[in-house]
């Protein structure tokens, strides 16, 4: 599993970065890659639709909100997923903060492309699991009008606590940090809905991407 080198310079943002930026950037997404792997799980839920949005009744999960509810119209099963680098990326990047704070932001950046490549592969597993079977756009909690408060019931239906290690604190946030949970919906149609784009996005009014004129690719 690699990192993408201009996603991890897109979280540092540093899009057009001069070459010993990317070189710094490369020998540290280098130095991670041989120190960890992300670690995911995931389970496939069956889906039924109701007026406020998607229920997985297997999982006792509500997705609410239009974008779960447009994501998963036409699924029929839904994919949780979620991947972590674990406590191990933390204690390494606190040791990095202690010594060097530049090399510690460019650890962190690398950190979140890779875990995001840890999403990547789950998805590809999944996908090869369900060869018959089209899968939607990928999508967060946080993300759009799918809200942060369905965190600790969404790492409860994956036992992510006891299988991966991963908690989530009362302000909703997950521990260790570089964690990603998703969604993805199963179908046996392609999928008619789309959430690429800033258009999508609830941060789009305050994001750092489009101050400086650009955007993060998703």
């Amino acid at each position: 599993m690699t990192i993408d080198i201009s996603e991890a310079l897109r979280y540092l943002g540093a899009d057009k970065a001069d070459e010993a930026t990317r070189r710094a950037v490369e020998q540290a997404a280098e130095e991670l890659t041989e120190k960890l792997v992300p670690r995911f799980v995931y389970k496939v839920f069956s889906v039924e639709h109701t007026e406020s949005g998607a229920f997985l009744p297997e999982a006792g999960l509500a997705l609410p909100g239009k974008m779960a509810k447009s994501m998963l119209q036409c699924c029929g099963q839904a994919a949780l997923l979620c991947c972590t680098l674990g406590a191990e990326f933390d204690r390494l990047l606190r040791m990095t903060q202690a010594r060097d704070m530049a090399k510690a932001s460019i650890l962190n950046a690398c950190g979140s492309a890779y875990a995001e490549a840890g999403c990547n592969e789950a998805e590809k597993e999944i996908a090869s699991r369900y060869p018959n079977l089209y899968l939607t756009d990928r999508f967060s909690p946080g993300y759009g009008d799918l809200p942060l408060s369905i965190q600790p019931s969404f790492i409860t239906a994956l036992d992510a606590d006891r299988r991966l290690g991963v908690t989530v604190t009362d302000s909703l946030l997950m521990l260790p940090a570089k964690t990603v949970t998703a969604v993805i919906g199963l179908s046996e149609t392609p999928q008619p809905a789309r959430i690429r784009g800033c258009g999508c996005c609830a941060l789009k009014k305050n994001c750092a991407y489009r101050e400086r004129g650009t955007h993060c690719d998703f």
